[in-house]
């Protein structure tokens, strides 16, 4: 295929440009939340650092506790009025947080309810949308797509990001969040206007013959998402590796803001910019993912971006005033582009490599593994900080991604060339010649 054809994705799939820029805007506006929403709880209510901890663990808390079942809803009904309810329920959540600061019902505890609450519809939003998308795109264009979608998602990151500390510092950290509804807003309009023709849901294998389902039904589903993930060494390995890496991943992020603020003694306005400037990477890792892969295959390229550039998160600790900051910012691009571009190969390789009647299982297993680990990750920045101080709970948290990869290494990933495509056939093949033509076709449905 030429490049010419895989570049023109944009132009010429009207439905896919419409979620494109609907999640490209909603990318903005949570960015934009990453840094108003600590800053709110640092600088309006005073929080301590292990409440900022927590507030980042309320907004993931939710994979845990209902990522499965929404794995299973979502594969049982169309995919596009799940996204769409989603977004209109966090769009008047956040709207909430401004007008509860006008009214002076403000506090730690709201905060924290709108970001369980938030995050509840993201679990619902994100599993129907990877699940929506691989019915959306013919699988030649897959690849394409979520290197699209990955590459403008970080773009809008680091404007967010740096929108987030201008705001923040010119018109006050609760204002930031009129962004965030505003984007929402973007992206329902941007859904509605779909026409994408979605297929009807498959029915389960475990439906009872009069159309009504068994009891026991939704915990045979379950069973059925676990087992797939579980009992297949490719989706095992990248599932406990995303754990492993979210734990760590987020322990450093959820104290990024106080890290910069108490201890580096940064103002608020530049915390979002240079946040921003450490998240840049995303954007390079996103548009080199492809090329890497297509060089020296999928397997190394996911080792090269998960393992070697993780390496470079040890300089993040090293941060000071001054110059000193080049270091978190040398550190945190280098993560950002390895965790993007591992994300998109990720991305690709299971839409291709999991039956579609089962992705939604697939999304939401391997979202309640990965995302998991993430409130207990924000909950561990959060208490080290605390107990050992922010300079060394960075060190202990930034350490664990490096380490994360070392399950790649030891796995049937270290071992091949490239992932595979289909389900049939995936002993790895560590030295045996690439062919383009597996490598090009859809995987067995």
């Amino acid at each position: 295929m030429s490049a010419v054809v895989r570049g023109g994705l944009l132009r010429r799939h009207r439905d896919f440009r419409l979620l494109w820029c609907g999640e490209t805007a909603g990318q903005f506006g949570a960015s934009v939340t990453k840094v108003t929403m600590p800053l709110i709880a640092v600088s309006v209510l005073h929080a301590s650092t292990f409440d900022v901890g927590l507030l980042t663990a309320a907004s993931w808390a939710p994979w845990l506790i209902i990522g499965l079942p929404v794995g299973v809803w979502v594969d049982r009904t169309r995919r596009r009025p799940i996204m769409l309810a989603a977004a209109a329920v966090s769009l008047a959540l956040f709207a909430a947080v401004p007008v509860a600061a006008g009214t002076g019902l403000l506090s730690v505890g709201l905060l924290l309810a709108v970001a369980l609450l938030t995050g509840t519809a993201a679990v619902f939003f994100q599993t129907a949308y990877t699940a929506y998308l691989a019915t959306l795109l013919d699988p030649a264009d897959q690849p394409e797509g979520n290197a699209k979608l990955h590459g403008s998602a970080s773009a809008a990151q680091i404007a967010g990001l740096s929108s987030g500390g201008l705001v923040a510092q010119w018109a006050g950290a609760v204002n930031g969040i009129f962004a965030n509804v505003a984007t929402f807003l973007v992206s329902l309009v941007c859904v509605s206007g779909i026409r994408h023709a979605e297929p009807r849901a498959a029915r389960p294998s475990n439906a009872a013959s009069d159309g009504k389902r068994r009891r026991g039904a939704l915990a045979g589903e379950l069973a059925e998402g676990l087992r797939l993930v579980g009992g297949d060494p490719w989706l095992r390995t990248l599932t406990l590796f995303g754990a492993a890496s979210n734990l760590a991943l987020m322990g450093y992020q959820s104290i990024n803001v106080v890290f910069l603020v108490r201890t580096v003694g940064l103002p608020a306005g530049s915390v979002g910019a240079l946040v921003a400037a450490a998240g840049a990477g995303g954007v390079v890792g996103a548009f080199a993912a492809r090329r890497v892969a297509e060089r020296v295959g999928t397997a190394r390229a996911t080792l090269l971006f998960e393992l070697g550039l993780a390496l470079f998160a040890l300089l993040i600790p090293l941060a000071t005033d001054g110059a000193g900051v080049l270091f978190f910012v040398a550190g945190g691009f280098c993560v950002s582009a390895g965790v993007v571009a591992g994300n998109v190969i990720k991305a690709s390789f299971q839409q291709r490599y999991c039956p579609p009647e089962l992705l939604g299982r697939l999304t939401a297993t391997t979202a309640f593994l990965n995302y998991g680990t993430i409130p207990l990750g924000a909950l561990l920045g959060g208490a080290l900080g605390t107990a050992l101080g922010l300079r060394a709970a960075m060190w202990i948290t930034t350490a664990g991604i490096p380490l994360a990869g070392v399950i790649l290494l030891c796995s049937p990933v270290g071992r091949s060339r490239d992932l595979p495509t289909s389900r049939r056939g995936t002993r790895p093949e560590s030295n045996g010649p690439r062919d383009p033509a597996r490598e090009s076709a859809p995987s067995a449905r």
